[in-house]
């Protein structure tokens, strides 16, 4: 990362054209009238160069001080690159899921078994806990609802594969969509034959985060920015990691290039990260203002994520501050005493909290928010409200 935690400012001066310097003051020479300098514009639109540096004849040039020149071939550098990628065309789009291989998809189920929802709504009928349950709600969405003055980012990492990474990533993405006025992004930068865009029901893929660096500008509209994204039900977008192709990499260069440039047009922006200890995930986690971490409810997972997390001890006190250890439960009984865990895993100074087993997330597949468990759905805005709680109290 360059220049330490300060990479974001280091982006934002080479989107700007590099870092301004003072020029170096020409001596004018005794009895010698001033060169003339050319007229118009060096460049030509903000497309692209136009026919490069229009420089004059060298007799009547005066060389250019170093600082301006250098930045001028940085510019130039930048132009021709995206010229480049202009000619090469756009990639062509792709299906996130192949026809026949979607034709063997079951019918989804829901989260929970009619029984329980039949239970549940007679006891709801004749107890008087509803009026505490609007109350909780009200509060709860007043909180995810609280106005941003710059774009939150949120990663969400884990240790290991299968502890709900990318599904915690698709529920969160969506609640804050639900609840925020603000446009929400969701980006895959995990692009190792990921499943977000499953997740999230996105149908076709085009542009990938690591395209997506090459183009963007710090002149661009939101506009321009959502044409190379995929649109999500509500006011949620998603940049993916890859096409679905095995051995689609994301460097470290172009995800802080992306990540920078796209935080001022999103209120909130989640990141589905790769597995720790990678290169790019720790980036993520420098940068985030909140940062969730994935375990499995399971005597291993618990045991892994201590050893995580006192390595995370070294690492700036508000780091383990502003984390959220979720506990996701992978089977219908756990063997695990969640009580027991949830202390153990605090202690370490991070918030906790528990991802019940669903049976419509267990199946995979496009998540449908209306075919949720009870007890998930609330679970994941409370998670969506406390992550969000703990992005505002950093810069």
């Amino acid at each position: 990362m360059p220049n330490g935690d300060n990479w974001q400012g280091d982006v934002l001066r080479e989107l700007r054209g590099g870092t301004p310097q003072p020029p170096v003051p020409e001596q004018p020479r005794q009895g010698a009238a001033a060169p003339e300098q050319p007229d118009g514009p060096a460049y030509g639109p903000q497309h692209g160069p136009a026919h490069g540096p229009a420089y004059s004849p060298p007799q009547q040039q005066p060389y250019p001080d170093a600082p301006t020149h250098q930045r001028q071939q940085q510019q130039a550098a930048r132009q021709q690159q995206q010229t480049g990628a202009a000619r090469r065309g756009a990639p062509d789009s792709r299906p996130v899921l192949d026809k026949r291989l979607a034709s063997a998809a079951l019918k989804p189920r829901h989260g929970e078994p009619f029984a329980a929802r039949a239970l549940r709504a007679v006891r709801r009928t004749v107890s008087s806990s509803a009026a505490r349950e609007v109350a909780g709600a009200a509060a709860t969405a007043e909180v995810l609802q609280q106005a941003v003055t710059t774009g939150r980012q949120i990663a969400v990492t884990s240790i290991r594969g299968g502890s709900g990474k990318t599904t915690v990533t698709a529920l969160l993405g969506a609640t804050y969509a639900h609840y925020r006025q603000d446009p929400v992004l969701v980006v895959e930068a995990d692009p190792a034959l990921g499943s977000l865009p499953l997740r999230l029901g996105a149908q076709a893929l085009r542009w990938t985060t690591g395209d997506l660096a090459g183009l963007v500008e710090p002149q661009m509209s939101l506009l321009d920015v959502t044409g190379y994204l995929v649109q999500l039900p509500g006011n949620a977008w998603l940049l993916p990691g890859s096409q679905g192709q095995v051995g689609a990499m994301l460097d470290t260069k172009a995800y802080e290039r992306v990540m920078v440039s796209l935080r001022r047009y999103f209120g909130v922006t989640v990141v589905d990260c790769e597995t720790l200890p990678a290169e790019v995930a720790r980036t993520a986690l420098s940068a985030a203002q909140a940062r969730v971490l994935t375990v499995p409810a399971t005597l291993e997972g618990v045991a892994s994520t201590r050893a995580v997390l006192e390595w995370m001890r070294n690492l700036p006190r508000h780091v383990l501050a502003s984390t959220v250890v979720v506990l996701t439960e992978v089977a219908p009984h756990p063997g695990l005493d969640l009580r027991k865990a949830t202390e153990e895993l605090t202690a370490a100074g991070v918030t906790v909290a528990a991802l019940p087993y669903d049976r419509h997330l267990a199946a995979g597949g496009a998540i449908r928010t209306e075919l949720l468990a009870r007890a998930t759905r609330d679970a994941v805005t409370r998670l969506a409200a406390e992550v969000f709680r703990l992005s505002q109290k950093q810069r």
